[in-house]
């Protein structure tokens, strides 16, 4: 197991003795896709900006690379971030006017490379348009290509989807996706819950600064489901065998996970040898939304919420890493979604 890209043990921030983040441990490893989710003031933006080392934590560690940023901000050279909504740049200069200036931040990066990342947004035919011009979506998926600009070995960005069309989502996704392959650690917030299950591999669902639940989705992804007659006799006949790693009951279900793709095709055969009739066999598809809101529920304290990512001293600067650090204005007209339509 490779040492964590990203590592935070009992982080806590407050401002003015009122805690926004509480006790907070996680971590990302490389190759892996974490999303931090929750509700408007659960603390999302401010994790953000205390992992990439815009905030310092009031107690608790944070660690990039075996390393404190604040102790060692040349390790925010390796680190490609845009915590900021929509992502800030010079609107009277072009896209790639924008992505030179920050590959010079950055120490240098070659034409090549801005090309590249403009061509794998695509933002190829708009690099020499003025980003003063560009929609919202467009400048969203810049932010994303200077992020990328260095190849960095840790990604971290608030909200990179916000304002994008379908299509511009998907995309994003997709070189997330890409970039965790090529064992980058992905660190993101989003309130896109259906297509988190698509892309991340694990989740951290926050409420009121505390992290209540971490989904691994590639551990969800591996369930399947049969809907059968009698499900404590089916979970009798698949908890004994070997190619079944655990058994559970929901409702007329019963789901499971299995050692390997392959033992799926054993059992039908299992199921109906132990005198039980089989309805359905299919995979047990996660409802991440579902789980989401049963989870927040849960944990919902009384009294009035107040958004407390949007609180504290404006403490963007300019990174040493690979692109410039900034942190997040809000955005008032914009909530997000309800965890279930």
């Amino acid at each position: 197991m490779p040492a964590p890209a990203i590592e935070t043990t009992s982080l806590t921030k407050r401002y003015g003795g009122r805690p926004v983040v509480q006790d907070l441990t996680f971590s990302v490893e490389p190759g892996q896709v974490y999303a931090l989710v929750g509700p408007n003031g659960a603390g999302k933006t401010t994790v953000i900006r205390l992992v990439a080392g815009l905030a310092f934590p009031t107690s608790g560690t944070v660690r990039m690379l075996g390393s404190d940023p604040h102790e060692h901000p040349a390790i925010r050279r390796k680190l490609g971030a845009v915590v900021e909504a929509p992502a800030a740049f010079y609107p009277y200069l072009s896209g790639r006017a924008n992505l030179r200036l920050h590959g010079r931040l950055a120490g240098g990066v070659p034409e090549e490379r801005i090309s590249e990342v403009l061509v794998q947004m695509e933002l190829g035919q708009a690099a020499e348009r003025k980003v003063g011009i560009y929609s919202l979506g467009m400048r969203q998926r810049l932010g994303v290509a200077a992020a990328l600009l260095t190849r960095p070995e840790v990604l971290i960005l608030d909200e990179p989807a916000s304002g994008m069309d379908p299509l511009s989502l998907h995309l994003v996704h997709g070189v997330l996706r890409d970039a965790a392959r090529a064992g980058t650690a992905v660190l993101l917030s989003t309130h896109h819950l259906d297509e988190v299950v698509a892309y991340c591999s694990h989740v951290g669902i926050l409420e009121e600064g505390v992290l209540i639940d971490q989904v691994d989705l590639g551990e969800r992804r591996a369930r399947y489901r049969a809907t059968v007659s009698d499900v404590h006799e089916a979970r009798l006949a698949l908890q004994v065998q070997p190619w079944v790693r655990e058994v559970s009951v929901r409702g007329r279900d019963v789901v499971f996970t299995l050692e390997g793709e392959a033992a799926i095709e054993r059992v039908a055969a299992t199921i109906v040898g132990a005198g039980v009739s089989l309805s359905s066999l299919g995979s047990d598809v996660f409802d991440l939304r579902s789980y989401y809101r049963e989870r927040v529920e849960s944990q919902r304290g009384r009294g009035q919420r107040v958004d407390v990512d949007d609180e504290g001293a404006r403490l963007g600067r300019d990174g040493v890493g690979a692109t410039r650090v900034v942190e997040r204005r809000p955005a008032p007209a914009v909530t997000e979604e309800e965890p279930r339509s």
